[in-house]
């Protein structure tokens, strides 16, 4: 996935997420995997720009595992 197919799906999901907290009681299930996912796009979309700015390969970045992702301290 390159950065504007990454951009566009982090825009999916954010769209998706508001809808489900507009629409009254949202499935805290589907938020939490809503999360998960936008975190796991944003930690590749990061991992892709760092490898550019180094001079490396973009492409050859991947999607970490929800257990590392989740993992990170904010």
């Amino acid at each position: 996935m390159d950065d504007k197919q990454l951009s566009s799906r982090i825009g999916e999901l954010i769209d998706e997420e508001h809808r489900l907290e507009r629409g009254g009681e949202p499935d805290p299930q589907r938020l939490k995997d809503l999360e998960v996912e936008l975190d796991r796009c944003w930690d590749l979309l990061r991992q892709r720009r760092a490898r550019r700015a180094a001079g490396e390969n973009p492409d050859d970045a991947e999607v970490r595992p929800t257990n590392v992702v989740e993992g990170y301290l904010q």
